[in-house]
């Protein structure tokens, strides 16, 4: 850090990952070993690993899911730099959405921040509607709320009717 520079606030922040090409369940456990490498932060937990149905675009095989929890004194914008770097070194090509991916990493929570940018987006906007996000979420944070939204644990409960199956390590 250069002199003169504020640095900021050490924040907890919840970052989904996904992948459906090029052994999915490799690439997740790969993700979460780059995310342990993020500069400024600190990975503190991560989740199983899920299996689910695509959303949006069916035609397509299952998605790996996790999410993982890190500290940062990133900024909500320079973490999601780094979660796009990360996402282009593994092969992501942004095609159509909900296309198939090597690796998709979202910022879901940035501590309680609320904002609404062009590119950035906090609380993640459909988090609260899909089971793949809120069970390894609920996981790894059971007592965690979604700012606007509420209990993890409740929205979870709105979501039964979604399949997902918990990985077994290999």
């Amino acid at each position: 850090m250069t002199s003169g520079t504020k640095a900021h606030p050490l924040c907890r922040a919840f970052i989904a990952l996904g992948s459906n090409l090029d052994q999915p369940t490799l690439q997740v456990r790969r993700a979460f070993a780059e995310l342990s490498q993020l500069p400024a932060s600190r990975l503190l937990n991560c989740s199983a690993i899920y299996r689910s149905a695509p959303v949006g675009y069916l035609e397509q095989p299952d998605f790996i899911n996790a999410v993982a929890q890190i500290e940062t004194t990133l900024t909500p914008h320079d973490l999601l730099k780094s979660l796009l770097k990360i996402e282009q070194r593994f092969g992501r090509v942004r095609s159509t959405p909900n296309a198939p991916r090597i690796l998709d990493l979202d910022l879901l929570l940035y501590s309680d921040l609320q904002c609404d940018e062009p590119g950035l987006t906090l609380p993640h906007p459909r988090m609260h509607l899909r089971a793949f996000v809120l069970q390894p979420l609920v996981e790894i944070a059971p007592d965690c709320c979604i700012p606007g939204q509420g209990s993890v644990a409740e929205m979870l409960i709105a979501c039964d009717e979604q399949q997902l199956e918990r990985v077994v390590p290999a």
